[in-house]
């Protein structure tokens, strides 16, 4: 089990900071427009086009990390992700490439319809949402996503094999602690 304390995700050589106030947030407050998703999704099935699909994750994930510390309003993430598509996209494709596939990435910003998903104690209902697309050669595998603002990845139960993720809130815990 992973434990994330001080707004830091951890998991293995990914970090991804995150937003003081997401414990115990639930959907009823919340609406689709306040949350700016990610999507990759793989060439294929196959078990070689399903793994680079998590090395692109871990590399995008570690890329973006350092901008989204700055980042405090999903406007700032939208533009965040939309200066930076053509990073994106260099990076997916610098992977692919050394991992030794012949396909290439796409990355945009778009709105798309997701299913109902729940990250911990969050659940987010289905519908459209606006979120970075990355498509992996033909874009016909399974895919994974995520919620990039405010940022949530890794709070999923079973990302590529990994083992769940508990956010602790350092500033609740402080909080806690005088009333």
């Amino acid at each position: 089990m992973k434990v994330i304390v001080g707004g830091l995700f951890v998991v293995g050589a990914v970090a991804i900071l995150a937003i003081g106030g997401l414990f115990g947030m639930g959907a009823t407050g919340n609406t689709k427009s306040e949350f700016l998703r990610l999507h990759i999704r793989a060439n294929s099935n196959s078990a070689d086009d399903q793994a680079v699909k998590y090395l692109i994750r871990n590399a995008i994930i570690d890329d973006l990390t350092p901008m989204f510390s700055l980042v405090t309003t999903r406007e700032q993430a939208m533009h965040t992700l939309g200066d930076n598509i053509p990073r994106i996209k260099r990076i997916s494709n610098e992977v692919l490439a050394r991992e030794g596939f012949d396909y290439q990435a796409r990355a945009a910003l778009r709105s798309e319809y997701f299913p109902i998903r729940n990250y911990g104690n969050l659940t987010l209902p289905n519908g459209i949402y606006d979120a970075l697309i990355i498509e992996l050669g033909a874009g016909e595998g399974n895919n994974w996503w995520s919620v990039v603002y405010p940022p949530l990845c890794f709070l999923d139960n079973n990302i590529g094999g990994e083992r769940g993720v508990i956010y602790r809130s350092r500033l609740q815990e402080i909080i806690s602690r005088f009333f």
